[in-house]
């Protein structure tokens, strides 16, 4: 099987749910990443930060659609979240917030999305 076919079969096979925690996954390794570099390294934050940015805008405009099937509280939740996001990513780079609360609040998202909070 070729490695196309074998990645077609695995995005069909990935639900909607899944997904969302695979990005959350991959932006957040990306966070953490960028917690960890010189702070001369802009770049390098400012991708990670923006790859963050564009996720929680992305997700807030999804919540804004009326066809969008969470719950009100829930979809009013995450467009806060998204606000948040945006605040503090641009606390971050001034240097006046860490990366910290970004990696925590994606990782509560991936716990969710997991299952694991609905186990407890």
């Amino acid at each position: 099987m070729s490695l196309q076919a074998y990645t077609a079969a695995t995005a069909r096979a990935e639900s909607p749910r899944d997904l969302e925690y695979r990005l959350f996954g991959q932006v957040t390794r990306a966070l953490v990443h960028a917690s960890t570099l010189d702070s001369s390294d802009i770049a390098g934050r400012i991708d990670a930060l923006d790859w963050n940015r564009r996720l929680w805008s992305a997700l807030a405009g999804d919540c804004s659609d009326s066809g969008n099937g969470l719950a009100n509280p829930v979809r009013a939740q995450i467009i806060s979240l998204s606000l948040f996001v945006n605040r503090h990513s641009s606390a971050v780079m001034r240097g006046e917030e860490t990366f910290q609360e970004l990696i925590d609040i994606n990782r509560m998202i991936m716990q969710g999305l997991s299952g694991a909070a609905q186990a407890v």
